[in-house]
């Protein structure tokens, strides 16, 4: 797993997001009650971004269609979504929030 800085605690009030590009893959990097999540921003049902939909729950509502997903997980929760998107590990080292991600093979 490959850790990489995206952000220092504080930069992020609740609810606020980070967006970036790793490798080719657009995520969203979100705080939720002091808590940081970081997931894939492109809904699973029909390919469009997902990282400015409402939190609630602990669920981020795709803005298109309003299929629902777990941030905590990236499960699909509601249709018309019916497959995950991926969520990546978030640690915090000192006070930078790091996201991981897979070794490139």
């Amino acid at each position: 797993m490959d850790f990489i800085d995206i952000a220092r605690v504080g930069e992020l009030e609740d609810d606020e997001r980070i967006f970036f590009d790793y490798m080719g893959i657009p995520v969203v990097l979100i705080q939720i009650s002091g808590e940081y999540y970081a997931l894939q921003d492109c809904c699973t049902h029909d390919d469009g971004p997902l990282g400015d939909g409402e939190i609630e729950d602990h669920q981020i509502i795709c803005p298109r269609h309003g299929a629902r997903f777990d941030v905590r997980s990236g499960k699909a929760l509601t249709l018309p979504a019916v497959k995950e998107v991926l969520a990546f590990p978030v640690k915090l080292v000192g006070d930078v929030i790091q996201v991981g991600f897979p070794d490139p093979e």
